[in-house]
């Protein structure tokens, strides 16, 4: 599937996904937030991917919001004042799901983030299960700097990644977190020197992701954003309905004699579904 504002590429059933629009210092224009949807509804239906890295090319991560766009990206505003809202409305809504594409994706999604992650760039990494960066990049939840409230996902995930009064001290004066600061409170996983290193661990976990039954992850990953957007009754509830359907295919025997014997196991894809496109 061509892009024009991102790339993809899968090898040995990992996906890394680029921003690509490096002389805008991947600023998000309409293009773009559309692309991250479609790219990430199309690994999650790809039965071979199993860990996914989300990276940005050139100087940064990503500016966010592309303010030169940014009447595009938020929509028209001509005709009845109401009818203008609710299709603004629509709007946002649309622009959320382009991101939760990220969140929903069976497939665990590692933000390797240098540089500025600015704005929508929080809002896409508060989506992703893992986040690692390098020493040089920051992070600010920019939109209060430009008189807007933060409305594509950072405000609701964020709390969930960091303590809830330092995302109100972000979100009320837009300052920046520096890689430090993130890995000490939990945001980050792990903090590398240089670039090269940050895609390296980040493609080491992504390894090691993959390597684990797909089956398992999968379902680990639906039991857990379940959990944190539920009652604990609720989670436990739901992963036992999980794991009354799952626990007694193949991998569970699989795992096992490779624990007992410590060797290596390969695990079969998970299914395509057979819905229309």
């Amino acid at each position: 599937m061509p892009f024009e504002t991102i790339t993809v590429e899968i090898t040995d059933h990992i996906a890394h996904v680029a921003f690509n629009r490096p002389d805008s210092l991947n600023a998000m224009n309409g293009t773009m937030f559309g692309e991250i949807g479609k790219a990430f509804r199309a690994l999650d239906a790809d039965p071979s991917v199993r860990a996914i890295i989300l990276s940005g090319n050139g100087k940064h991560f990503t500016a966010g919001l592309d303010l030169k766009e940014s009447a595009t990206v938020l929509g028209g505003a001509e005709g009845d004042p109401a009818r203008v809202r609710e299709k603004l409305r629509r709007h946002i809504l649309w622009l959320q799901d382009c991101f939760t594409a990220i969140d929903n994706c069976r497939a665990p999604v590692i933000a390797a983030v240098h540089g500025a992650c600015i704005g929508a760039g929080v809002d896409v990494i508060t989506a992703c299960d893992i986040r690692v960066a390098s020493t040089d990049a920051f992070f600010t939840i920019q939109e209060i700097n430009v008189g807007i409230v933060a409305d594509v996902g950072t405000l609701q995930r964020a709390p969930h990644v960091l303590p809830f009064g330092i995302v109100k001290e972000m979100a009320y004066t837009g300052r920046k977190m520096h890689t430090e600061e993130g890995l000490r409170l939990g945001f980050l996983n792990r903090v590398t020197e240089s670039r090269d290193d940050l895609h390296q661990q980040a493609l080491s976990i992504a390894q090691e992701i993959a390597s684990k039954s797909p089956l398992a992850v999968a379902g680990t990953k639906a039991v857990l954003n379940h959990a944190r957007d539920h009652t604990v009754a609720d989670g436990l509830d739901y992963v036992a309905t999980w794991n009354s359907g799952m626990l007694l295919g193949e991998d569970l025997m699989k795992a096992a004699t490779a624990a007992l014997t410590r060797q290596s196991v390969d695990f079969d894809d998970l299914m395509k579904s057979d819905d229309p496109d």
